[in-house]
C-alpha cells in the first residue's frame, strides 16, 4: 500500500507513557524490521484503558497522516485474553490494533473498510509474552505492512462487525440542543460533540441566531473565534482545531473552573 520510492510512515498511539521502555521497545521492534520506516508518535499520554479517549484522539490525527500511513494502537486493557487484534485499512491508510473500539471514530466516518484478523503467528515476534503484544505482535506486524506486507498476509477476512463504542450525539428537544462533553484536553479545555454544520441546522429549525450555551449555573452569550475571544480568566465559547465545539477559560482550565468531565452535558438554547 506504501507508494513505491517513498519511506513508509508508522504512527503510534498508546496509553504506555514514556517513563518506562515500552514505547522505545517497539520503535526497535519496527526498525528492526522496516529500517526505512519513519516513526511519529502522536500520543503515548493516553490515560489509562481509556479506549474512549484513544479512539477520540487518533480521529483527530490520521487526517493529517501521509497516505499509506500505518498506524499503530496500542490501547489494550484486554491484553493477553481472547479480544482478536485486527487490522483494517480504511482512508487509504493502515490500522494495526485489538478489536476493542478504539478505532470506532475512525470506521465511523469511513465510507468502506476492510479488516483482518492478526493471527499469523509468522509475521509475529518468536516469543510472545501475554502482558506485552503491543511488542510482540502488533509491532512487527505494523513493522511488516510498512514495508509492504499485503494486508490480507496477516490472516482470515473479519466476517463479522467489529466492536464499535457508542457515540454520544447532540440532542433536540423542548430544553435546547444538548450536546455532550467527550474530551478534556491538556489546558482543560471541554471538546464536545457538537460540530458547526450541525449547529446552523438547528438555528435554521428553530429560527434564531442568538443562543446561549449553558454549562451547569454558568452561560455563555457568544461564540468567540479565538482563545482571547474573553478577558482573562472568562468563560468562552469556540469551534477549536477540531471542527468541535469547546468550553474554554482564557488563560485558565474550563474544567477546573466548572469541575466538570467527560460525559457532561451542555444545553444551548435560543436566547429569549
Amino acid at each position: 500500500m506504501n507508494q513505491a520510492g517513498k519511506s513508509p510512515v508508522v504512527a503510534l498511539l498508546t496509553d504506555l507513557g514514556t517513563v518506562d521502555t515500552y514505547v522505545g521497545v517497539m520503535k526497535a521492534v519496527i526498525l528492526g524490521l522496516c529500517p526505512t520506516a519513519r516513526i511519529v508518535d502522536l500520543c503515548h499520554d493516553i490515560a489509562p484503558q481509556d479506549i474512549q479517549q484513544a479512539g477520540f484522539l487518533l480521529d483527530t490525527a490520521w487526517r493529517y497522516c501521509p497516505k499509506g500511513t500505518v498506524h499503530l494502537v496500542v490501547v489494550d486493557p484486554g491484553v493477553g485474553t481472547e479480544r482478536r487484534l485486527v487490522a483494517v485499512e480504511a482512508h487509504g491508510q493502515q490500522f494495526v490494533a485489538p478489536d476493542n473500539g478504539v478505532l470506532t471514530y475512525v470506521l465511523a466516518g469511513a465510507r468502506d473498510y476492510e479488516a483482518f484478523v492478526v493471527e499469523r503467528r509468522e509475521h509475529f515476534l518468536p516469543e510472545i509474552t501475554q502482558t506485552f503484544h503491543g511488542r510482540d505482535i502488533l509491532a512487527p506486524v505494523a513493522a511488516r505492512l510498512a514495508a509492504g506486507m499485503p494486508i490480507e498476509a496477516v490472516g482470515r477476512e473479519v466476517e463479522d462487525p467489529l466492536k464499535l463504542l457508542p457515540l454520544p450525539r447532540p440532542i433536540a428537544g423542548e430544553a435546547g440542543l444538548e450536546v455532550h462533553v467527550i474530551h478534556v484536553d491538556r489546558f482543560g479545555n471541554l471538546v464536545t460533540d457538537l460540530v458547526e454544520p450541525d449547529l446552523r441546522v438547528w438555528q435554521e429549525e428553530i429560527g434564531g441566531d442568538e443562543i446561549v450555551i449553558s454549562v451547569g449555573d454558568d452561560a455563555i452569550k457568544e461564540i468567540s473565534e479565538t482563545y482571547a475571544g474573553a478577558e482573562r480568566g472568562e468563560l468562552l465559547a469556540l469551534f477549536g482545531s477540531t471542527g468541535r465545539l469547546e468550553i474554554a477559560v482564557n488563560q485558565g482550565s474550563a474544567a477546573e473552573r466548572l469541575g466538570v468531565e467527560r460525559g457532561t452535558i451542555v444545553v444551548i438554547k435560543r436566547r429569549s
